[in-house]
Order: C-alpha cells, then sequence, then structure tokens
C-alpha cells in the first residue's frame, strides 16, 4: 500500500499494567520490561481446579478482589479477610500439566499453602501454578500472520492495548444510559495509550514506541469481551450494563458478533527494552 494512504498518529504511553496472576488484580506501574511474552511476570501465574483447569473472574468474581503486589524475590498476595500470601519468583515446587483455554501445557505447582490460601478465599478446592520457562506457547499463527509470538497464561497475546479516548466515549455513553463511570482496570490492558481519538488502536499498522522507535507492538486482533468488564474490581459486584451499552455500538461482525473492545498486540521489536509512561508513541492507520 503506498504511503499517500497512511496517516500518522502520535500518542503517548498514559499507564502501564501487569497481572502477575491470570484473572486477578492488576499492578499499574510507571514502567516495565518488554519480553518475549509481553510486559515481564504478565500472567505468570494462574489459579486451576482440581483437574488442572484454569479458573477465571467469568465463575469467581471474588479474584478481581485479589490483589498483588510486587518485590524483588516474591508476589505478595493479600485479599479480604486473609493474611498474605507470598509467592517466591524463582521457586516452585511439582511440575504439573494444566489447560488453559485449548492449550494443555506443562507448569510448576506453587505447593499446598498457596492452594490452601485461594481454596479457602474463593471456595473452591484449587491450586496456583506457575508457567514454565521451558514451554512456547503461541498465539494463533493466523492472527499474528505466520509470526510466532509466545504467550505466558495471557488469553491469547501478549500485549493488550487500549485507549483513554475508548474509556471516555464508553463512560458517555453509560452515563447516558443512567449508569456510573468504570474504570480502563475492568478491561485488564497492558498499554493505555493518551494523544488518539476513540479506538484508533484498533486502526493502527504498528505502534513504535519510544524516541528511537526501539519497541515496534503490532495490533493483530480485536479483544472480544467476555463478562469480566461487568464485574467491579472494588468489590467484586456484577452489573449487566457495560457489556448492554457496548452491545449498542461495538460489536464487531468479524469477530463473531462478539464486543470488541481494545487490541492484542504482538512484540515485534524491542524484547529487553523498557516501556515507561510518557513515552511517545506513533503509529499509521491502516485503510
Amino acid at each position: 500500500m503506498s504511503s499517500e494512504m497512511h496517516s500518522d498518529i502520535r500518542a503517548r504511553i498514559a499507564r502501564l499494567f501487569v497481572y502477575p496472576v491470570k484473572s486477578c488484580a492488576g499492578i499499574e506501574l510507571t514502567e516495565a520490561e518488554l519480553t518475549e511474552t509481553g510486559l515481564d511476570l504478565d500472567r505468570a501465574w494462574m489459579v486451576v481446579d482440581e483437574h488442572g483447569e484454569f479458573v477465571s473472574q467469568r465463575e469467581l468474581p471474588r479474584m478481581a478482589l485479589v490483589t498483588p503486589k510486587l518485590r524483588h524475590a516474591d508476589v505478595v498476595l493479600r485479599a479480604p479477610g486473609m493474611l498474605a500470601l507470598h509467592l517466591s519468583i524463582d521457586r516452585v515446587e511439582e511440575p504439573m500439566k494444566v489447560r488453559v483455554w485449548d492449550d494443555e501445557v506443562m507448569a510448576y505447582d506453587m505447593g499446598d499453602i498457596a492452594a490452601q490460601w485461594f481454596t479457602d478465599f474463593l471456595g473452591r478446592k484449587l491450586r496456583i501454578v506457575r508457567f514454565d520457562p521451558d514451554v512456547r506457547r503461541l498465539s494463533s499463527l493466523k492472527w499474528t500472520g505466520g509470526i510466532e509470538a509466545p504467550n505466558q497464561f495471557s488469553d491469547g497475546y501478549p500485549v493488550l492495548v487500549a485507549s483513554e479516548a475508548s474509556l471516555e466515549l464508553l463512560n458517555r455513553k453509560l452515563a447516558a444510559a443512567g449508569g456510573g463511570a468504570v474504570g480502563i482496570e475492568r478491561f485488564r490492558p497492558n498499554v493505555v495509550l493518551s494523544g488518539i481519538e476513540a479506538h484508533d488502536e484498533d486502526r493502527i499498522d504498528t505502534f513504535h514506541i519510544a524516541a528511537d522507535e526501539a519497541v515496534q507492538l503490532r495490533p493483530v486482533k480485536p479483544c472480544v469481551r467476555c463478562p469480566i468488564p461487568n464485574i467491579d474490581p472494588a468489590t467484586a459486584k456484577v452489573d449487566p450494563i457495560v457489556t448492554d451499552v457496548l452491545q449498542g455500538y461495538r460489536r464487531n461482525e468479524a469477530m463473531d458478533g462478539g464486543v470488541t473492545f481494545g487490541m492484542n498486540a504482538i512484540v515485534v521489536e524491542g524484547v529487553g527494552q523498557t516501556l515507561r509512561v510518557g513515552q511517545s508513541v506513533t503509529g499509521r492507520f491502516r485503510f
């Protein structure tokens, strides 16, 4: 496609989030190292049932109340009414086969104390596992255009990008429908952009980040939303108004009529680089 048919965007990284335990609360950071699988330690751990099948806020909304804190050697998890749980970053216990969506992979169990903590808080027999770094779990090659993009326990792609403007548009529509404003945390993005129009992130070919463009993230697939955005991360209460409002203007026929918000992206360049809030982001629209 000729360059005359592209137009440029200029944005900034407004916020960065990492979610160490899949489907638990995230951590907002001012900077994060970019790895092959996304931001460092993103979805490195996952809660599973006694059969090794992953569980999430979809069936256990109270997972939203488990809040992590990253330290040098461990991740500290807290939840209402519970003593803090410390997960070592460098130590694991037994190998265990687990399933995340259609992928069955080897992982490492984090031990009986951690398992009992999640069992007690969530009221089901559960365990928590750490992703095995020797495993290569790839994004769908259909959507990446044949590029091998590994993930840990994310739903399927290394990085999720959204924008402040997209959230502002949703909140205006929620207000018109009689609902309250929601935070971007409900959509669980890794990178939040400022300085672009609502849902411009859907139409960018590649995000070039920092002055030397050392980082390149390529959006490859619209993120089809499950009911998790209906869960208030502060209370774990569920209200379907968010999905109901999104249904009115974000149905995507290319995604079988699913509601989309944010873009799944892969890492093209920049493994080992540091993303920082305030960094410049440029890109060109696809037409």
